[in-house]
């Protein structure tokens, strides 16, 4: 087996824990719709895809938010709400530091939007510590769409077997087997851990 030349991480459920739930609970009081219409509307929905796509701006976004759901608020005041759902999953993170410490280069490989990524930046030191980051809204794809795997394959130069991929999503993990990448389905730490030293990263 090629011991791999570096290691792609999802971000979301991998890296940082997201509960939508907490936006939810935010949002409720400002608005004019019942809990349920809210969680359509935002809650991995159709228009939540457009803004991870990039088809929409954050403006754009935001002004579709507030028109469906009437938020009494402002963009300055809805970012943080929306974007603050996180928590930092330690094991992994600290996976990730000792990769850093034997030289392996590292990439973010992400279906995310705008307002997500700018808190994640602002809040966790460990989200500036990667080589690339492909993130779907600046692409303009998602995972399992090869065009995106196509673009974290330019960013690092490498291909096939070179790279290894843990992300929580079989589907995902299965297009990076189908381009010969290496990886697992992520699960727990200890099992990803498991993955690399086998690989030899660790």
């Amino acid at each position: 087996m090629i011991t791999p030349k570096a290691v792609v991480f999802d971000l979301g459920k991998v890296l940082v824990e997201f509960d939508f739930g907490i936006a939810l609970r935010r949002f409720l009081p400002l608005t004019t719709v019942p809990l349920t219409q809210l969680v359509r509307l935002i809650d991995q929905s159709p228009l939540l895809h457009q803004y991870e796509r990039g088809l929409l701006s954050t403006e754009e976004f935001f002004a579709q938010v507030r028109a469906l759901s009437g938020f009494q608020g402002t963009l300055e005041e809805f970012g943080p709400k929306f974007g603050d759902i996180f928590t930092e999953i330690g094991p992994m993170v600290d996976l990730h530091a000792q990769l850093r410490q034997r030289g392996a280069p590292t990439y973010i490989f992400s279906n995310t939007n705008e307002l997500a990524i700018r808190h994640i930046r602002q809040r966790f030191a460990f989200f500036s510590q990667f080589d690339g980051y492909v993130l779907s809204y600046e692409q303009h794809l998602m995972k399992p769409e090869p065009g995106l795997y196509e673009a974290l394959e330019r960013m690092a130069g490498l291909r096939g077997a070179d790279l290894f991929y843990l992300d929580d999503c079989p589907e995902y993990v299965a297009a990076g087997w189908a381009r010969g990448w290496q990886g697992v389905v992520h699960e727990t730490p200890e099992e990803s851990r498991a993955a690399l030293v086998s690989a030899g990263l660790l």
